[in-house]
């Protein structure tokens, strides 16, 4: 069962507005995150079995104040116009981390030549 739920949340800059966005993205269960609301104050997560309270006390112990406003279930609506037609859903933000290793490979050289000083 797909489920909508917004949190509202205490943002005073871009910085906490970020956190609020990568701490929700990593919740179990979590298909989309928006932020809404005329300051952008509003944690929109879109999911499956997202556990709602466990996500909000997250948020508060990020950003200091959070509180849970809507818990909603979300029903698909089915239309035969737009089966043929190739629907792109707003753009939704995810967070994962991957690390990036650079390789280096060491030669060994047995005969060096000499260093020369010009």
């Amino acid at each position: 069962m797909k489920q909508k739920i917004v949190i509202k949340v205490q943002v005073r800059c871009d910085k906490c507005r970020s956190k609020a966005m990568e701490t929700a993205a990593v919740a179990d269960g979590v298909i989309s995150v928006a932020l809404e609301g005329e300051n952008k104050d509003k944690v929109v997560v879109i999911g499956e079995g997202v556990d709602a309270a466990d996500l909000a006390s997250e948020l508060k112990k990020k950003l200091g104040h959070a509180s849970l406003e809507i818990v909603e279930e979300v029903k698909e609506k089915k239309d035969n116009q737009n089966e043929n037609k190739d629907t792109t859903s707003p753009a939704s933000y995810s967070y994962a981390y991957q690390p990036q290793y650079e390789l280096y490979r060491v030669a060994y050289d047995p005969q060096p030549s000499p260093c020369t000083i010009m």
